[in-house]
């Protein structure tokens, strides 16, 4: 490969924004093999995942089982996705979540390919800040059940404003369930009983054409 294509060349004489995603992958790949090069390894798994999100969120245990990868590469990979996770985090004191939009661009990244439903209940400030977050279910492929009681729990040990209740749907189809109907309606009687703003219910999936990437409980006005 000529000296000024390599990436690391590249990215020392262009910066980090002069390199696609296979080529910031080739960085900590580092090498190939047998007739493929890192780019290669890289530009396969982008193929194979689909987005470098969906790719972000494999366990390394299945990286390490692609091939090219093995366990030291594919931990390399997993702690440059993970470190990338939390700039994003570091960033969520600083802006409010006050539109679907705006939770999904923190979230969505980290929710919308897990392969099982997560159940996060984040708190915040009379500024709709971040406060904390708390993952109070973990479910099977296609259900998870959080009690209204270990919901409220993370908001009231905080002492936040309000809660937004996040979830995720491993199908890619946000459109929400009859459990997830019930679940928000408790939620609001439960959350005005204890004088707690509950901010939104929003289920995270993944967009296709004619459909978005979430679904925002509010916004359908089952929230007031």
């Amino acid at each position: 490969m000529p000296r000024d294509e390599r990436p690391r060349e590249k990215l020392a004489l262009l910066g980090p924004t002069a390199l696609n995603n296979a080529e910031l992958m080739a960085l900590f790949i580092v090498s190939g093999g047998r007739g493929r090069s890192a780019i290669d390894i890289g530009r396969d798994l982008i193929a194979k995942y689909g987005s470098m999100s969906a790719l972000g969120s494999m366990p390394v245990s299945e990286l390490a089982k692609e091939r090219g990868l093995g366990l030291a590469k594919a931990s390399k990979l997993a702690a440059a996705f993970e470190l990338g996770a939390r700039v994003a985090r570091e960033q969520l004191p600083h802006s409010p979540l006050d539109t679907p939009e705006r939770i999904l661009e923190f979230f969505g990244p980290q929710m919308a390919h897990l392969p099982q439903e997560q159940v996060v209940v984040v708190a915040v400030d009379t500024r709709l800040k971040h406060q904390g977050t708390t993952v109070v279910s973990l479910g099977t492929v296609n259900e998870s059940n959080a009690h209204p009681r270990e919901i409220l729990r993370p908001v009231i040990t905080r002492d936040a404003y309000g809660f937004i209740l996040i979830h995720n749907h491993p199908s890619g189809d946000p459109s929400p369930s009859r459990s997830d109907e019930a679940t928000t309606r408790r939620l609001v009687e439960a959350a005005n009983l204890m004088q707690v703003r509950f901010i939104d219910h929003i289920i995270i999936g993944r967009p296709s054409p004619g459909r978005a990437a979430y679904y925002s409980f509010r916004e359908a006005g089952l929230i007031p």
